[in-house]
């Protein structure tokens, strides 16, 4: 079963690029998604989380207030060391627990916005074989920022605390550019996605791009 990474910057475009390859018929697990499971009341990382920023994280019944967090770790990079400490090791153990039951001729992908970032630390516990990342030029980022309600200094914090596109892509084995229409995105994620089956998967501690 080959196991691929998914990333890319905040508003290049993933998430959609996850749709496509479910439309394909892969297995796609949202990192985000098992992080909202870790943080689930009574669970350790929610009250390491608490221990850590104090009660302003959560919400009036008790669970994360993931608005506030935000805020807090975007403007502080120690902040955010620190809660990336508590996370993923959780979530990479959540992701993990998902592949053992998975069908082993399914092709998966594991989409997250700091594979790039934590690529090492994700290989050794999910065996990753291969890193694709979405690129979209910085413009096209902003403007969707906004569209989603994102503005002013917010922008410039959340793209500011994210690794530089040349470092992800520096870590890329598959590029999907994404600065065209639906049909252009369409189009990289059926050619990447021919590459991926025409592959023999080994894991690599090189990078092909």
């Amino acid at each position: 079963m080959p196991v691929i990474g998914l990333t890319g910057g905040i508003a290049s475009g993933k998430s959609t690029v996850a749709g496509l390859l479910r439309e394909k018929g892969a297995l796609v697990i949202d990192a985000d998604e098992v992080a909202r499971e870790v943080v689930r009341p009574s669970r350790p990382a929610l009250e390491e989380i608490r221990d850590r920023f104090g009660t302003g994280v959560l919400a009036p019944d008790g669970t994360l207030d993931r608005g506030a967090l935000a805020r807090l770790i975007f403007s502080d990079p120690e902040a955010r060391r620190d809660l990336n400490a508590i996370m993923h090791p959780r979530i990479f153990e959540a992701i993990r627990d998902r592949l053992a039951v998975t069908d082993p001729d399914q092709m998966v992908f594991v989409e997250a916005a700091l594979l790039a970032e934590t690529y090492s630390q994700a290989s050794q516990w999910l065996k990753l074989e291969s890193l694709v990342v979405v690129d979209a030029p910085r413009e096209l980022q902003v403007a969707r920022l906004k569209e989603k309600g994102i503005t002013g200094p917010d922008v410039s914090l959340r793209l500011a605390a994210q690794m530089e596109s040349r470092e992800r892509l520096a870590q890329a084995t598959h590029v999907i550019q994404n600065a065209g229409s639906l049909d252009d995105l369409r189009s990289e994620v059926d050619r990447v996605w021919r590459e991926l089956e025409g592959e023999s998967f080994g894991v690599t501690d090189r990078p092909l791009h």
